[in-house]
């Protein structure tokens, strides 16, 4: 138990790749910077860290709003010098407008490797409709696709459902926890219409029909070279995706009425998106007439830094390799709202578990004693209700899952299945002195796993209840009540047994 205590802790607190992870740094980590903003173009970029605000100490967000609000009340059109200092020392001096705190998401500094859900950390509500009214089934094929799309890039927390108004409207709600409007308006707000075209001849589009596979890893897909340019850097990215026969032969019969100009044809393969062309790629004399079901796609991405160039670079090439391998969407989409969803209920919430849960423990403890008479063994069952919070917290950060309020329910769920099993291990060990302590202990511990049968049995269900709505209960329950038999149960006999020794 011990070991996998300080495993859950390691997981928790420790280190990562990102550097914005820590107990001591303060501060607040920009999330998001809208483009062709004031801030932008004064070159703040998200992840980096606000340290001063006008030569004043920014530790937290109450901070930064506090200090923010002479800028807030500005009038239309009134601009306010500002002077924003990063962590890495380096000072923006801009002039800032009332509208300034759209131009960023901010969020704290983590100080865990813990993530929460949207209810708890904040994030944005789209809500979506196309330029149609929509059928059930329509609507239905039109959130399938779009959750296809979005899992593409890896989001968590991602929620999309159906709603309808008074007047028969049918929209789609999408929600996604930890980004922003803009970030989230970027993602959903283009049909992703892809065409591949040789003049006016399309040769492949966007989907599996014409699209076998798309490149994503390793050698098929990455970021091939930067340089600097006017400005900052750009940096090129170059995939491979193969096509179906059919659209093969149709590469063929098209380029095979084109002319020779040197080492290329006399045409360009253009892509376009939503019918803007987006890049043109010259043809090679050799490709004439060929029947070729691998075509290589670049493209480039811009920044102010090398670091800010590659990861343009690689958004860009995840946009397109989305678009190549979901299709284009249905219908047009027009996003009707789009909101920032505040973290402060969610904080307000975590807060009040603290509270709770500390006096629930004091009461658990009161209660221990005046029935055991035994101090020591408070102590000890509490400490293993701890550990065992630590685990489930730890197993959590490393597979990166989302604590949502459900999620909080299940712990506390699996706590209290916990205490549970302690107090029947400890009736059965320490009341009965018939049989030996071994035979207790079994009796005791088959007890204890036959419950836990039947708790994972009713627990199966809620992953499919409620479109998946109690499924982070579901997850955490299980999770907790599958450390407790394994792990801390075991451990907790254990120590009992040479308590009584």
């Amino acid at each position: 138990m011990m070991f996998f205590l300080g495993m859950s802790l390691l997981a928790i607190f420790g280190s990562t790749h990102s550097p914005y992870i820590s107990l001591l740094q303060t501060g607040i980590l920009i999330d998001n910077v809208k483009e062709n903003s004031s801030l932008f173009d004064s070159g703040i970029r998200a992840n980096q860290v606000i340290s001063f605000i006008n030569d004043e100490k920014i530790e937290n967000v109450k901070d930064y709003n506090k200090v923010m609000e002479q800028y807030y009340s500005l009038e239309d059109g009134e601009t306010k010098k500002i002077i924003i200092t990063t962590k890495d020392k380096n000072e923006f001096v801009l002039l800032a407008r009332n509208t300034i705190s759209e131009e960023i998401s901010l969020s704290e500094i983590p100080k865990t490797r813990i993530q929460t859900g949207l209810d708890i950390r904040g994030g944005a509500r789209a809500l979506v409709t196309a330029d149609r009214k929509l059928t059930d089934a329509e609507l239905d094929d039109l959130i399938s696709i779009s959750q296809e799309r979005l899992n593409v890039y890896g989001l968590s927390d991602l929620t999309i459902r159906k709603q309808s108004d008074s007047s028969g409207n049918k929209y789609m709600v999408v929600e996604i926890a930890g980004t922003s409007p803009e970030n989230l308006e970027a993602l959903i707000g283009q049909q992703g219409h892809f065409e591949a075209k040789i003049g006016n001849d399309t040769v492949f589009v966007g989907g599996d029909k014409d699209v076998t596979h798309v490149g994503r890893t390793g050698q098929d897909a990455m970021v091939t070279e930067c340089f600097a340019v006017q400005g900052g850097e750009s940096c090129n990215f170059q995939f491979t995706i193969f096509l179906s026969e059919e659209a093969a032969q149709r590469h063929a019969d098209i380029t095979d009425t084109l002319s020779i100009n040197g080492s290329y044809l006399s045409k360009k393969l253009d892509f376009f998106i939503d019918g803007k062309l987006t890049q043109s790629l010259n043809i090679g004399s050799s490709l004439k007439g060929s029947t070729t079901t691998q075509i290589s796609i670049s493209g480039s991405g811009q920044g102010a830094t090398r670091e800010e160039a590659i990861e343009s670079a690689k958004q860009e090439m995840k946009q397109l390799q989305t678009i190549l391998i979901t299709g284009s969407l249905p219908f047009k989409l027009e996003i009707v709202k789009i909101d920032r969803i505040s973290p402060f209920l969610g904080e307000q919430f975590t807060k009040t578990i603290f509270i709770a849960s500390f006096a629930s423990f004091l009461a658990v403890c009161l209660i221990i004693i005046l029935r055991y008479r035994r101090i020591k063994l408070s102590f000890i069952m509490l400490f293993v209700a701890l550990s065992e919070i630590i685990m489930i917290l730890g197993f959590s950060s490393l597979m990166k899952a989302n604590l949502d309020l459900s999620s909080i329910a299940g712990i506390i769920a699996a706590i209290g299945t916990g205490i549970n099993d302690q107090q029947v291990i400890v009736d059965e060990t320490i009341r009965g002195k018939l049989e030996s302590m071994g035979v207790r202990i079994k009796e005791a511990l088959f007890i204890v796993f036959t419950s836990f049968a039947t708790i994972i049995a009713s627990l199966f269900p809620l992953f499919y209840v409620g479109a998946g709505l109690l499924r982070g209960f579901a997850v955490t329950s299980i999770v907790g009540v599958t450390i407790g038999v394994l792990i801390t149960r075991p451990a907790f006999a254990d120590m009992i047994k040479q308590m009584e020794k």
